[in-house]
């Protein structure tokens, strides 16, 4: 697993995060230029950013000027979401199963349904055989029970914790996710933005497993949190910003 880089973030990255982030479905431009505003760029960057992002489908102009995240961006939108805020169950012990049963798909439905399955959390323990911890209360898309058959089975009998580390580098997750906790303790407001657009990314392949299954000291919860307060910090200076340039 790649740990995430915490490169200079751009007029983009800071928009997407803001627009990401809010609260509400649409900001307006002058929001925008307030929230980026925070991390150092300047409105016309800003209106020049927006302009290529609209052309690139990122996100939608309306007709009062404000925008909003494209289809595919809400989308990215909800899984941050979730993936903030998991949806948990107790765990019994039991472990989630899919198997892939329809051959003849095409290379692209392959990697479509590779790309479900670990955003659904799972881990491939061999090629067609899909896995994780029934922990978390699932919503399964229409493609998996269209080309799949799903079983919930009992724990593997010799060691489940060390099935995990081999299925998840949770070793080298943990690491990432402590460098950006430490990042966005500083007090520089442009390393804390960044960190903060990067643990989103980084909690979407947090595969939130039990806690018998993690080691110890495992930072998924406090990155959460941190990632949770930071956002809520943003908001809240993006709207102080807006209401002082109002």
């Amino acid at each position: 697993m790649a740990a995430p880089t915490l490169k200079p973030v751009t007029t983009r990255s800071a928009l997407l995060t803001l627009l990401l982030g809010a609260e509400v479905a649409r900001l307006s431009t002058r929001e925008l230029v307030a929230g980026a505003s925070i991390v150092g760029f300047a409105e016309p960057t800003v209106r020049v950013a927006l302009s290529r992002m609209a052309a690139a489908g990122d996100v939608v102009r309306d007709a009062d000027g404000g925008y909003r995240l494209s289809d595919r961006l809400v989308a990215r939108q909800r899984r941050q979401e979730e993936a903030a805020h998991p949806s948990l169950r107790d765990w019994d012990g039991t472990w989630e199963l899919v198997a892939v049963t329809t051959a003849g798909r095409t290379a692209s439905e392959r990697a479509d349904l590779r790309a479900t399955l670990s955003e659904l959390r799972l881990a491939e323990l061999r090629e067609g055989l899909w896995t994780r911890p029934a922990n978390l209360d699932l919503t399964w898309p229409g493609v998996v029970a269209e080309v799949c058959e799903r079983f919930t089975g009992a724990a593997p009998a010799a060691d489940p914790a060390g099935l995990a580390a081999r299925l998840w580098d949770l070793d080298a997750w943990a690491a990432a996710a402590r460098r950006l906790l430490d990042a966005t303790a500083t007090d520089d407001p442009v390393l804390r933005f960044t960190a903060c657009a990067t643990s989103g990314r980084h909690l979407l392949a947090d595969p939130v497993l039990p806690a018998a299954l993690l080691p110890a000291d495992w930072p998924g919860d406090a990155l959460r949190a941190s990632h949770v307060a930071y956002k809520q910090w943003v908001v809240d200076m993006r709207r102080s910003l807006t209401d002082a340039a109002g």
